[in-house]
Parts: C-alpha cells; structure tokens; sequence
C-alpha cells in the first residue's frame, strides 16, 4: 500500500515537473505557387492569430484584434503592412509587388491571408525574404513550400536564415 502511494507521488510530482517544460511552439506556413498560364504567383500564409497579434503590437505599439468579433479596419490595414514590411519576393532581381486579397480565421487559431502577384512571366531566379513574427519572437520559424515549373521545394526561415535564393 505504501509502495503504490509512493509511485502514486512520484507520477504527480514527474507530471508537475514535466508541464513547466512544455511550451509553445512558434510556426507560420506560407505556400506559393506560381501559375504560369495565369502568369501569377499565389500566396497563401497560415499564422497563428495571437501571436500575430503580438508581434503586431510590439512592432507598431497598437493593439489588434485580429480574428475575433472586435475587428476592425485599421487592425487589417496593420495587418496588411506587417506583412508588406516582413514578406518580400524579388522575381530576377526585381521586388514585385504583394497584392493582401483577403483573410479567414481557420480552427480558431489560424488566420489565413490570401495573397498574390500578378503579371509574372517565366523567371529564372526567385528571391524570398521571410522575417513574419521573427522581430517578435526569436524562437519563429517559417517553413514555406514553392511550387513552380513542376518542382517543388521547402525551406525554412529562422531569425537566422530570413532570405532565400532559388534558380530555376
């Protein structure tokens, strides 16, 4: 009886112990894809709502509200820049410019932008800079899929790996 009260305990005690190491973990998705025959480049992001609201927040000392019912205009114009500031695409040496379509909340936790460039031709050398929410935690990381010209390829993005070259 004293031999199962003592396992007992020390379950409790390793479960306790075990929950202060236990944290959260900081990921963005972003998947491009380049569609040739609407000569396009399609960008969808996947971030996580609150901390995207943190890192808004520190980076422009104005509090969001993004992903709930409290929303407003000025939080998606935050948002829009944010992501302007921090997601970058140079087609053959030239920024292009990120047109923001829309946004979704997705599992209560996720939001989705919908993004894209327009008026793509063939290109030889795509350049990603990725820094989304690095600014605001060091721990982020982006892993961004691309597709084009029948490849597909992964790379990650850290606080030190932000910028990406990729020949095609």
């Amino acid at each position: 009886m004293k031999k199962n009260l003592l396992y007992f305990l020390i379950g409790i005690l390793f479960l306790s112990l075990s929950a202060f190491a236990f944290h959260k973990f900081y990921m963005g998705v972003f998947q491009i894809n380049y569609a040739a025959e609407k000569k396009m480049i399609q960008i969808t992001s996947r971030i996580f709502v609150d901390d995207l609201n943190k890192g808004i927040e520190k980076k422009y000392n104005k509090k969001t509200l993004l992903g709930t019912d409290k929303e407003t205009q000025a939080d998606i114009d935050l948002l829009k820049r944010y992501l302007s500031e921090n997601f970058n695409i140079k087609i053959n040496g030239h920024l292009k410019p990120i047109t923001f379509l829309s946004k979704e909340l997705e599992a209560d936790d996720v939001l989705v932008c919908y993004s894209r460039i327009t008026a793509v031709e063939k290109f030889k050398v795509l350049e990603i800079s990725n820094t989304v929410l690095v600014d605001w935690n060091a721990e982020q990381q982006n892993i961004t899929h691309i597709s084009a010209y029948g490849t597909k390829r992964s790379v990650l993005f850290t606080e030190s790996s932000k910028k990406e070259v990729l020949k095609y």
